[in-house]
């Protein structure tokens, strides 16, 4: 059975390989964000955990529910229960390889513990997600301390990395910290303007050039701006372009170079934004992104949307990506640092 499901993940694969790069213009509309970007007068504020677990209501329907009907159908541990909670993993998009890796573990423990009623099975496998994902000691917390910082964003057009540089530069200025944004996209239409709107609305310093401008420099001056103001964080902007894989990776080591020829002290993040909501095709895109450059972290936007979120673990696990911010709202302080712990719990519970 799980042959059948390897070949049809293997087909969905492939035809999402064709889809790898977003069309230009998706970037989530600041129109319709506009009313969603504070919180509402008189509304009480949600925890973080709250929110994440309600962020998380499809992947938890599309996912642990599915596994508790499961378990309850089953009067014994067998093959078949095992092939049955395979699926499940697999259609949620946790991937075939960390899947394959999450039941192998799954039946050692059940047979080291001798445990022979389903319902004992769930805790297991909760606590081998959880240990999966905490495996390689990944660290989800932002390294920006102590300032300076550099933060270069990347990821396709069209995943939310303009409005994740827009929220992100919100959350650090109210954290006490100086931010400036680079507009380093250069290349796709009314990329600047959107981010000189988010500057606007985060209040933050923007520095850009003209459409068209050669990115690098954009950085340079960016870099001498966060220099001459005595900023805590520079956040830049890139072109989400994968046509041609060795245009982008040019054009990122150029920009790596400027960075290290001008601001060689500079802590240093490379988030690449991924949309949750596209689940295998945000995988093939991580993919090619270790390719060009080394990713430190990833921004995992629209959790909130999809029935997906076992994206996360195959990030985690299979690509050695720590998860270190996720969208799980439109509200422009809904983009939220990520936990290991609070993230399996939320599924589960």
């Amino acid at each position: 059975m799980f042959k059948n499901l390897f070949k049809r993940n293997n087909k969905q694969e492939e035809l999402k390989d064709k889809e790898l790069v977003s069309e230009d213009g998706k970037e989530d509309s600041l129109i319709e964000e506009s009313n969603n970007l504070k919180e509402e007068p008189g509304k009480s504020k949600l925890s973080f955990f709250d929110k994440l677990k309600a962020g998380l209501d499809k992947t938890r329907k599309g996912m642990t529910e599915k596994i508790d009907g499961i378990l309850k159908s089953y009067t014994k541990v067998d093959e078949e229960l095992f092939d049955d909670l395979e699926e499940i993993l697999v259609m949620a998009d946790v991937g075939v390889n960390t899947t394959m890796e999450i039941i192998d573990r799954l039946k050692d423990r059940v047979r080291e513990e001798k445990v022979t009623d389903p319902n004992g099975v769930r805790e297991l496998l909760k606590e081998e997600i959880g240990n999966i994902m905490k495996e390689s000691g990944l660290d989800n917390r932002l390294q920006i301390e102590p300032s300076p910082a550099v933060i270069l964003v990347v990821g396709v057009n069209g995943v939310g990395k303009t409005t994740t540089i827009g929220k992100l530069s919100y959350k650090l200025k109210k954290q006490g910290k100086k931010v400036i944004i680079a507009a380093g996209d250069t290349f796709r239409a009314a990329a600047i303007e959107q981010l000189e709107e988010w500057s606007k609305r985060a209040e933050v310093d923007i520095v850009s050039h003209m459409e068209g401008a050669d990115p690098a420099a954009v950085i340079y001056d960016g870099i001498q701006a966060a220099k001459a103001r005595k900023c805590d964080v520079l956040i830049c902007d890139t072109a989400g372009r994968l046509h041609n894989k060795k245009n982008l990776m040019n054009e990122l080591n150029k920009i790596f170079r400027v960075i290290e020829r001008e601001y060689p002290d500079a802590k240093r993040e490379v988030l690449l934004v991924l949309d949750a909501t596209t689940g295998q095709n945000a995988i093939s895109q991580a993919k090619v992104f270790k390719e060009v450059c080394d990713i430190t972290g990833v921004v995992l936007t629209k959790l909130d949307g999809t029935a997906k979120g076992g994206v996360v673990i195959a990030l985690q696990w299979e690509f050695s990506l720590p998860v270190k911010l996720v969208g799980i709202g439109e509200k422009i302080d809904d983009l939220q640092e990520f936990n290991t712990d609070d993230f399996v719990e939320a599924i589960f519970n």
